[in-house]
């Protein structure tokens, strides 16, 4: 069953156009993750969703319902925001059951929702307790359970972990992903962080410039991104771009290679066609990098390592590549990005070489960026 559909969502401030034909269905049960860089319209699409901010044409339907006209609380919604937005001066069993309140609820069945979402978020013992004694975990439970207390058909989350410290932030993730398991509800979730949106996410949302770019579980788009914008989006550290050549094509395999690199052939996805000559861009993740000796051993390129990240478990090496030209990064750097699964002892200034696993290249086009090679397996859950 479809809880929520939005169809051909626009919205404009004027001259700008934030939203450019959204169209989304997400069923009962299903917790939609979107994502995006800052000004992609994630929040915008959130708020248009609680009737906080109008559509300038479109439909938001609920369970059915057409609600793109009605008052936000009469859509049958939730919201939790990034600020916990509770008032001073109340308990928080009288923040919780406000909402409620406010619609007239009987007292006895306001008592009861209270106590019910106290239990689920384990904050019975803190009901007679005002926001200031509480702790940030605690108050953003608190918002979270003054939700909860209204049954909404759909919970809208804009980036509710944000203040939190990055320890607490896992814990509330744990939590929202076992609070979602047992309430089984429907809900939409706006973040930034990447982590959030592959760990919580039944299906995640990547928006760029008021447009959809993909929609799918975090596997899908992680292993299979339609274009080079998610595929660069979603990935810490980020994809790897090297601008290529086509060497040759043969039937579904193509060859291609670059000043600085040895000759890499790649599979092509069904019914691309390319010319010999024709100008690429490659993609491969850090994780799927190796170091070898040196380019008679496997190495496709030779660099010398800048700046290396021991964080435990795994090292991260930013590789120079001398004469190979890469996509630079957001942050302006053209170095390749090396993720290794082990404590590695390079220094800064050591000469490698590094091994591209063939099986995890990516080819994108040059008009457009859309992805050419083939599919990658995945295992979903």
């Amino acid at each position: 069953m479809t809880s929520l559909e939005l169809r051909q969502i626009n919205k404009n401030y004027g001259g700008y156009h934030a939203l450019r034909g959204i169209d989304l269905a997400v069923e009962q049960g299903e917790f939609i993750v979107m994502v995006g860089p800052s000004g992609c319209g994630k929040s915008t699409l959130l708020k248009t969703i609680a009737g906080l901010e109008g559509i300038s044409s479109g439909q938001i339907l609920i369970n059915g319902r057409d609600v793109s006209k009605e008052e936000p609380g009469d859509r049958g919604i939730a919201m939790v925001f990034q600020s916990y937005a509770l008032y001073p001066h109340m308990t928080v069993a009288e923040n919780m059951g406000f909402g409620l309140r406010m619609a007239k609820r009987p007292r006895a069945e306001i008592d009861a929702a209270v106590a019910r979402a106290a239990k689920i978020l384990r904050i019975t013992d803190q009901l007679e307790k005002r926001p200031k004694q509480l702790s940030g975990g605690q108050r953003q439970r608190v918002a979270i359970g003054r939700a909860i207390t209204r049954s909404p058909d759909v919970f809208l989350f804009d980036e509710p972990l944000s203040n939190l410290d990055a320890a607490l932030r896992t814990q509330m993730r744990v939590e929202l992903s076992s609070l979602h398991a047992e309430l089984g509800a429907t809900m939409v979730y706006v973040t930034h962080d990447q982590v959030e949106a592959m760990t919580m996410a039944s299906r995640i949302v990547v928006l760029n410039q008021g447009v959809i770019e993909q929609v799918g579980s975090p596997l899908e788009l992680y292993r299979n991104p339609q274009n080079l914008f998610v595929a660069g989006f979603l990935g810490a550290p980020r994809m790897n771009f090297l601008a290529v050549t086509v060497d040759e094509v043969s039937g579904r395999e193509v060859r291609v290679s670059a000043p600085g690199i040895v000759p890499l052939t790649v599979e092509l996805s069904d019914g691309v066609t390319l010319q010999k000559g024709a100008d690429l861009t490659l993609g491969v993740r850090p994780e799927n990098i190796s170091i070898v000796t040196d380019v008679a051993h496997g190495g496709a390129i030779e660099g010398q390592v800048q700046l290396v990240e021991h964080l435990g478990r795994e090292t991260i090496l930013y590789v120079d590549a001398g004469s190979l030209r890469t996509i630079a990064s957001e942050s302006g750097t053209g170095n390749i990005t090396v993720q290794l699964s082990y404590v590695a002892p390079f220094t800064s200034g050591q000469a490698v070489a590094l091994k591209l696993d063939a099986k995890e290249l990516y080819l994108f086009s040059s008009n457009g960026g859309r992805t050419i090679s083939a599919r990658k397996t995945i295992i979903d859950k």
